[in-house]
């Protein structure tokens, strides 16, 4: 989706995790290696944007960790909080402020969205700090971040 506001736009991006590696795709635009994520279109919420995308990018069915209160009434619709928020350049004039969710799939199937990616790796803690990826501090941070809550989640059931 193009920009909608010339300063700053609001996107989702959630990091999935599979057996103990998180998904990464390679993003053609951005020419670097991402999580799953877009822009929040003007008739969505954050959360609605956030299924969108994960169904658009990668097709899998993804639980996300966080959770809304259950205090829905009329007018109200609680959303799930995002893990992190962050706002990011993404030109000289533009910036994005990112809603960041951690979620698990059951499944690493992925189907991939080749107009925006090139590809996807599902990435182990080791692998992260591989050359071949270039990940940035904050992308690193957070896929570190979505493993150990991902261990936390599988230790409690």
């Amino acid at each position: 989706m193009p920009h909608i506001h010339p300063l700053y736009d609001f996107v989702v991006s959630v990091f999935i995790v599979h057996r103990d590696r998180v998904l990464l795709i390679y993003h053609k635009k951005y020419q670097e290696w991402l999580p799953i994520g877009g822009h929040i279109e003007l008739d969505e919420d954050p959360e609605e944007a956030l299924y969108r995308e994960i169904q658009e990018e990668c097709g899998l069915k993804v639980s996300i960790f966080s959770k809304a209160p259950a205090i829905r009434h009329p007018g109200v619709k609680p959303l799930p909080t995002p893990d992190y928020v962050d706002a990011h350049r993404i030109s000289e004039t533009h910036k994005h402020v990112a809603f960041i969710y951690f979620g698990k799939s059951q499944s690493d199937k992925v189907i991939l969205h080749e107009r925006e990616h090139r590809e996807f790796c599902w990435v182990s803690e080791k692998e992260l700090k591989s050359p071949e990826f270039k990940l940035t501090k904050s992308i690193y941070f957070y896929s570190l971040e979505a493993l150990k809550k991902s261990r936390k989640f599988s230790s409690k059931r």
